[in-house]
């Protein structure tokens, strides 16, 4: 197995890859060898020391106990003294190692070298009262146990980590306009997420393609390098994206394989999730005006004034950070500084000290008497246990329910192993399979059969593979007026508050049952007018950047783009009419315009029938077997306890918005299209006819049994055959066999479609994907390029338009609209 080790060793480093982590079976092995003492014992060693992922990894419990014995003097290894041992589980983050080093403080072996390591580990969770316990006893021990919880209480864990020089200087690489997520992580390389060197291969390859040989000369140079764009990161795949960026500009973590931290990210506008992602990541981000600075400019950060100028000394604008973020970037993250706070509040109060007074504070807005709060305020502020939150208050909200899917749930496993989690304490975790199940490559049944054993070992309900899309299966799952999140941008709730996030924060909400969350502003949509025959919901999503930029609160284009959205929570009124799935297109289209969250006002009586809907659908899974039954058995009851006195919150009269988009749906006679390759461009029906189109997509999330049902009665009433290629994906499995049983898919067969397995197919991109260079109106998400296909055009359209195009193999006029849809 050693053998085997180096030979693949070897040939990741011709691809200037390091090694992967040792498998479980690899420790297992290289441990036997280090027990018979065999004579590449210095090598193995150095394995088990820094090859191992951290926290609650299969390898890591291996690795503690192997070390526990050589700690205890029970090993026969003797290329490792006990005092290696506890230096060795010193490094290994949280986890196993904790009560390893615990049970050796106990018993007195090197209790000294055991406080040390344990006074810098902050991933200790419920081992805090076992070392209270431990300082309230008598003898060595019991002292060490003090000095531990004193460290805590001054929050050494903080002052020993990375001091910083009063200014840094860097040099910049910076794309002039927009760099999208789906440049920096392709969805046609999911596949590679979970290897970190190996994906960062990607970043940028298609159109940046020099970039990386940039960076590298930058670094060879010996310098410190940013990363900088006009707009950056907008998209989904926000986690794996900065993996890829860190990889490249950041720093080695000691003893962790495969993963950086650091680096510094640059933009005139950073997109929300991607701007957190950075800096739970340990990532510097700054927010300035990039329009002064260009390739190679040598910059100077100086962190007490927060200034930033040229080395010649001209001035760059910096817009102002949190006032946290220069602890997050020593704390290496938000997510580690908030957890050793905690840890640190803990001891405090223990022992009955202050709090120390070296940290940044947040700002901490007031409310004034009679205070108005939004919807979205409310429903913040009840998983906070207060009436209402508002903008700009550093909160920490309970997370009710947390999304994974398979693209995403690797890293999302990662992260929940790197803080030590051994059970979920998020009330509902739910892992899908919805981006890889249709076209599985050898490697995914593996990755499968990880992530649901995983899932179900520490609480979640796991779907399988064909099932459906996530956002369509946790929408079925969600306790009104409750918050959560997932590891996806489209993880948004129609009837309650999502804050979609990067697998580090999703892990974060999973394992500790919290998300730090800075409240944002929220902007109103105000929907009015009644919708003209053949005006559809994805005709009022699309009208929201349509009359926004009308109104002058949205730009088309990457260089001084405004948005209004960007990072607000958008919370729609005007659609009290909506069942609850109708309602999903509206929330879910919130990532399009790079809102942090979006709320919706719906009628009482569209969510009770809805919520019974979905108590049927959970019965169900438990009836199939779906695991955990537990965690299933569990979000049933809390469903039928909210049945029993439903209310929901409604914002105040008086509440205060950043702004208000009037949109009245009466003046839009058209169907609406966001055209080639901009959610935000969008335009009437009649300005984009006559276009010619190669491929029709009718699927992803934003379609549900209707949408179908839509296109199958167009299909049906025409009796033609489709004149482009047409693609037809179900959402979910429970909609594609409605249609089945219906008839459906024998008349899209026979109109020419092609019927995809339930799930993302064509909106991923990352498996089956259209021509190259050809024209698409689809119904997905989002149509950043080469998404769908290399160099492709895509327009965003309805079901109801899609399929008319499909059958004309041209974008309709309006007249040709109307009367395929039978409205003349």
């Amino acid at each position: 197995m050693l053998e085997k080790y180096k030979k693949n060793a070897m040939k990741r480093e011709q691809k200037n890859l390091p090694p992967l982590p040792l498998t479980v079976e690899e420790t297992g092995a290289f441990i036997q060898l280090l027990e018979a003492n065999d004579k590449s014992s210095e090598e193995l060693l150095q394995l088990i020391a820094g090859q191992i992922e951290p926290g609650v990894s299969a390898s890591a419990k291996v690795k503690a106990a192997w070390l526990e014995k050589v700690a205890l003097g029970e090993s026969a290894c003797t290329a490792a003294a006990p005092e290696k041992a506890v230096e060795m589980l010193a490094l290994m983050g949280g986890g196993y190692n904790v009560g390893v080093l615990l049970n050796l403080l106990e018993k007195s072996i090197l209790p000294t070298l055991c406080g040390e390591a344990l006074k810098h580990c902050i991933l200790i969770y419920e081992a805090f009262d076992r070392i209270r316990a431990l300082s309230e006893k008598e003898g060595v021990p019991a002292g060490v146990a003090k000095e531990i919880l004193q460290s805590w209480a001054a929050a050494e864990w903080f002052t020993s980590a990375m001091v910083l020089e009063e200014e840094m200087r860097f040099t910049v690489c910076k794309i002039n306009g927009e760099i999208n997520t789906d440049d920096m992580s392709p969805g046609s390389e999911v596949q590679s997420r979970a290897d970190i060197p190996l994906h960062a291969q990607s970043f940028c390859a298609k159109r940046f393609p020099e970039v990386q040989g940039e960076l590298r000369s930058i670094q060879e140079q010996g310098q410190l390098v940013a990363f900088a764009g006009d707009v950056m990161g907008t998209g989904s795949s926000r986690k794996s994206a900065l993996n890829s960026l860190v990889w490249l500009i950041g720093e080695d973590i000691p003893n962790v394989p495969g993963k950086r931290a650091g680096g510094i990210v640059m933009g005139n506008i950073i997109a929300p999730i991607f701007y957190a992602t950075a800096r739970d990541s340990g990532t510097l981000v700054l927010e300035c005006d990039t329009s002064k600075i260009s390739s190679g400019d040598e910059l100077i950060l100086n962190f007490p004034d927060w200034t930033l100028r040229k080395k010649d000394g001209e001035k760059i604008e910096l817009h102002p950070g949190p006032s946290t973020v220069i602890d997050e970037y020593r704390a290496r993250g938000r997510l580690n500084l908030t957890i050793g706070c905690q840890l640190t509040k803990k001891a405090c109060a223990y022992l009955g000290c202050e709090f120390p007074a070296i940290f940044s504070e947040p700002e901490k807005p007031v409310a004034r008497p009679g205070q108005g709060y939004t919807q979205a305020q409310k429903i913040v502020g009840r998983a906070c246990g207060v009436e209402g939150v508002l903008p700009g208050t550093v909160c920490e909200p309970e997370m009710t329910t947390v999304g994974s899917q398979d693209s995403t749930g690797p890293m999302n496993m990662q992260e929940i192993s790197e803080l030590a989690c051994l059970e979920f304490k998020t009330d509902l975790f739910m892992q899908s399979f919805c981006h890889t199940a249709a076209y599985p490559k050898e490697s995914d049944f593996g990755r499968w059969k990880f992530l649901q054993e995983m899932t179900v070992a520490w609480g979640g309900v796991t779907f399988q593979p064909g099932d459906g899309v996530i956002h369509s299966l946790i929408n079925r799952m969600i306790v009104p007026d409750t918050v959560g999140t997932g590891a996806d941008s489209h993880t948004r709730f129609p009837m309650g508050l999502s804050f979609p996030a990067g697998s580090g924060l999703v892990a974060f909400a999973a394992a500790l049952g919290f998300m730090p969350l800075e409240m944002p502003e929220s902007v109103r949509v105000r929907f009015s007018g009644r919708r003209a025959p053949g005006i559809t919901i994805r005709d009022m999503v699309n009208a929201i950047p349509f009359f926004a930029r009308e109104q002058g609160l949205l730009t088309v284009g990457g260089k001084a783009k405004k948005n209004v959205f960007s990072g607000a929570i958008m919370e729609v009124e005007g659609v009290e009419d909506f069942t609850v799935a109708d309602a999903f297109e509206l929330s879910n289209s919130s990532a399009e315009r790079s809102a942090a969250a979006a709320t919706l006002k719906l009628s009482l009586h569209a969510v009770v029938e809805r919520l019974k809907e979905n108590i049927a659908f959970l019965q169900s899974l438990l009836a199939d077997g779906y695991q955990s039954a537990e965690a299933i058995r569990r979000r049933i009851k809390r469903l039928e306890k909210w049945l029993e006195s439903p209310r929901l919150l409604e914002a105040d009269d008086h509440a205060e918005y950043l702004a208000t988009l009037d949109v009245d749906m009466s003046r839009v006679t058209e169907p609406l299209l966001a055209c080639p390759n901009d959610p935000d461009d969008v335009r009437l029906l009649s300005a984009v006819a006559g276009d010619r189109v190669d491929e029709v997509f009718i699927g992803s999330c934003m379609t549900f049994l209707k949408h179908l049902q839509a296109a199958e009665d167009i299909l049906k009433r025409d009796g033609g055959y489709a004149k482009t290629g047409l693609w037809i994906a179900p959402s979910t499995r429970m909609d594609r066999d409605t249609i089945r049983e219906d008839g459906g898919f024998a008349l899209f067969v026979g109109s020419g479609a092609r019927i995809e397995t339930p799930g993302c197919s064509l909106c991923m991109g990352n498996q089956a994907r259209v021509r190259p260079d050809s024209t698409v109106v689809s119904t997905s998400t989002r149509n950043f390029n080469n998404r769908l296909g290399d160099g492709n055009r895509v327009y965003l359209a309805s079901s109801e338009v899609a399929a008319v195009t499909a059958l004309l193999g041209k974008i309709p006029t309006p007249a040709e609209y109307r009367q395929k849809m039978g409205l003349e």
